[in-house]
């Protein structure tokens, strides 16, 4: 496959680093079953979710194209050792069936409050993977008193926070791009409808290539403590990266001043999908936060 892109080929290895912005991570952990699980009616959809654990509620909001098992297979046998896990499949993704309603992320951010409330949840500590970050950005914004902790995995607010070879990456993307790879193979194992795969990439793809800015005075106004976690070259800009964080009170001298209630973590030598396969590291950084 060689296609025109930006003034070089599209040859499989740019294909493949595109795929993995996307997030195709297959888990190796050992299968787990959940406690519980179930759809919820919300906004015009059934949204499905899974239950593990038991203690303080900590909901998980997995990246583009991912079911549950993919994003966060390796990382709930560890979380719900002490916690309640709820991790939630949003529209089109997973056991939530497409749908043709319009993609937005204060929509999808309304999902998270259904299921929620479907579970009698008032707050939760929340962590996003990407696309899931995203998502869990703009719930901070609309429902600040849902989220006690947030944790923001290789993620950003606002398209510019990704460097512009992301950016230009998406608007390349075809479908077709993403036939017979892990998510399509994931997608057929628990999709409600198979027959679904093109249009819920369509649908995805168009929604990514949209800018989007949640706004620098919304990010400044999060009460909850957020931790960013971030692989060194995971694609996105550190520098807007470092001004996400001192819009959240970081980047000061804690030695003249107090410390932030809020934490960032780049991890060395990792991608953005090889990030998420450091499974020590993440949960180490996540118990430590969310404690």
């Amino acid at each position: 496959m060689k296609t025109a892109f930006k003034g070089y080929k599209f040859t499989k290895a740019v294909w493949m680093i595109t795929l993995l912005f996307f997030g195709v991570f297959k888990s190796k952990g050992q299968q787990h079953n959940p406690a519980g699980s179930g759809y919820v009616p919300v906004n015009g959809l059934k949204v499905y979710y899974e239950v593990y654990g038991e203690g303080k509620p900590l909901v998980l909001l997995h990246g583009a194209f991912m079911t549950i098992e993919e994003n966060w297979g390796q990382l709930i046998p560890e979380l719900s050792k002490t916690r309640q896990v709820i991790a939630i499949e949003m529209q089109g993704h997973g056991h939530t069936p497409y749908s043709d309603r319009k993609l937005n992320f204060a929509t999808l951010a309304n999902d998270v409050v259904g299921v929620m409330d479907h579970l009698k949840i008032d707050s939760a500590d929340i962590a996003g993977y990407s696309f899931g970050g995203e998502v869990a950005y703009q719930l901070a914004i609309q429902s600040p008193k849902r989220v006690r902790k947030l944790v923001i995995i290789s993620s950003t607010y606002r398209s510019s926070g990704w460097l512009p070879q992301i950016v230009a990456a998406f608007k390349s993307m075809k479908p077709e791009y993403l036939a017979n790879t892990p998510m399509h193979a994931a997608y057929d194992a628990v999709a409600p409808d198979k027959t679904k795969w093109t249009m819920f990439l369509e649908q995805m793809l168009a929604f990514a290539r949209t800018p989007f800015d949640m706004g620098d005075s919304n990010i400044a106004k999060i009460t909850a403590p957020v931790l960013l976690i971030s692989g060194d070259n995971d694609g996105l800009d550190k520098i807007e990266l470092m001004k996400t964080y001192q819009l959240l009170g970081g980047g000061v001298s804690a030695d003249l001043s107090p410390m932030p209630i809020s934490q960032l973590a780049v991890v060395p030598a990792q991608s953005h999908v090889s990030l998420m396969a450091q499974t020590n590291i993440i949960s180490g950084y996540l118990n430590g936060f969310l404690k």
